[in-house]
């Protein structure tokens, strides 16, 4: 089965920088679409940056010019580079993938458990 295992949220000022990981394992034929989204205290999940799999992206407006969404297919991973945070960046951070675990399966929607990060001021 499937899993996926998010590393590198926590703590850190405002105006400083943070790289989320996201890998994928287990047996995998593909992986499209990949996404972060967060969730803030009493917000709903949100959109942050998607990638697809020929390498296209799309970043919410409050983080445009300030996060990098990138993946790298050997390893069936994806980073969010997350530069300039500010306070309103606190948050959950969740990695999204849609996979296709063999040729004839149909793409699953993948959830990690989530990454707290948060900026302080």
């Amino acid at each position: 089965q499937v899993q996926l295992v998010e590393s590198g949220g926590g703590l850190v000022q405002a105006g400083g920088s943070l790289r989320l990981s996201c890998a994928a394992s287990g047996i995998i034929w593909s992986i499209n679409n990949m996404g972060w989204y967060r969730q803030a205290p009493g917000k709903q999940r949100e959109l942050v940056a998607a990638i697809t799999s020929g390498g296209g992206t799309n970043y919410a407006d409050s983080v445009k010019g300030r996060f990098t969404i990138s993946r790298d297919n050997a390893k069936n991973t994806v980073y969010l580079q997350m530069n300039s945070l500010r306070t309103e960046d606190t948050a959950v951070y969740y990695c999204n993938c849609n996979v296709q675990e063999r040729w004839y399966s149909a793409n699953r929607e993948l959830w990690g458990q989530g990454t707290l990060v948060t900026v302080s001021s």
